[in-house]
């Protein structure tokens, strides 16, 4: 399927920088640099002036509220927010309707490529450069595990326009269907809505999404991703099939690397252990927020907002005021 984002590849910017995508062996990033660069740009004007306007009509009595540091953090989970919703409706969009991508043998899944499914690769690394540079300019606020994830999350992504395992692009972005349920969850505990109906319920929804899309369909679909790159890694230089149309950037020299399915392989295993760690830890802080309060010793303040947000995650227990009983 032809790439249907409603902006053309610029053909000065495909010429200026396919040699360089060619040295870096990401030969079809050229085509996705404008997507990747409007994505950005887009998170950008939804982080600023966007989300100030919005939040103080829809929450003036807390956003006005924040100082500076806590209104960066929301901010960045209304961005979070729009594009996890935004990313999420593309990826099933393209794979109900990309017919290429569906027919694909494990050889296409590996080595592959649609335009569907590198635009859905070019927006979310787009994110994640914008991600790097608000990060980058406010680490006080983020933090530098945050700037570790928007590094690491983008290279991930820089490297399936090798085109390496382009198929499972919109699978794993599935991941993120809990997302906008986890930041629902998070803009309830800032307005007072903590152990309320609707928080109740919300968490139902997060709960059962993150089991089953992490949990059970992630799983899943990495014991497949796991087996394609084994058979790729057994497959000689030269034996790669060239026959389909979407085997466009297969040569005589592709291959995968040991380095590269390694990589690949070692943060597939990290994240799926971090998704089953995640639910355990999400069950007890939404279970916790329904229970009756408890004196809480006050631990060490964290340094930023994020570990701020990501402490009350773990634990259950927000350390600016004790858990309430379910509202009605």
């Amino acid at each position: 399927m032809k790439d249907p984002f409603f902006i053309a590849p610029f053909p000065w910017l495909v010429e200026w920088a396919q040699p360089w995508c060619n040295r870096l062996h990401l030969p079809s990033l050229a085509l996705h640099l404008h997507e990747i660069l409007a994505a950005a740009l887009f998170y950008s004007f939804i982080f600023y002036p966007v989300s100030p306007i919005i939040s103080r009509l829809l929450a003036p009595k807390h956003y006005v509220k924040l100082n500076r540091k806590k209104r960066l953090n929301w901010d960045a989970h209304v961005v979070s927010f729009i594009q996890s919703t935004l990313i999420n409706l593309l990826a099933l969009w393209v794979m109900l309707v990309d017919d290429e991508r569906r027919n694909m043998d494990w050889q296409e899944r590996v080595w592959g490529y649609t335009g569907a499914a590198g635009m859905i690769q070019a927006l979310a690394a787009g994110y994640f450069v914008w991600d790097l540079i608000v990060t980058s300019r406010n680490l006080d606020v983020f933090g530098l595990g945050t700037l570790a994830h928007a590094i690491a999350a983008l290279l991930v992504y820089a490297l399936g326009f090798r085109p390496f395992v382009n198929y499972y692009g919109c699978i794993f972005i599935l991941w993120e269907l809990s997302t906008p349920f986890l930041n629902i969850h998070w803009f309830m505990d800032k307005v007072d809505m903590t152990g309320s109906r609707a928080q109740l319920y919300n968490g139902f929804l997060l709960l059962f999404s993150f089991f089953s899309c992490r949990l059970v369909y992630g799983t899943y679909q990495s014991v497949y991703v796991f087996r394609d790159i084994w058979a790729a890694l057994n497959t000689p230089r030269g034996m790669v099939s060239r026959d389909s149309p979407v085997m466009l950037f297969v040569t005589d020299q592709s291959r995968v690397p040991f380095w590269l399915a390694s990589a690949y392989l070692a943060s597939n295993i990290t994240l799926n252990s971090l998704n089953f760690y995640w639910f355990i830890m999400m069950i007890k802080a939404v279970t916790k927020r329904f229970k009756p309060a408890k004196e809480v010793p006050m631990a060490e303040k964290p340094l930023t907002e994020v570990e701020v947000d990501a402490s009350n995650v773990a634990s259950g227990v927000s350390k600016r005021r004790q858990p309430q009983r379910r509202k009605a």
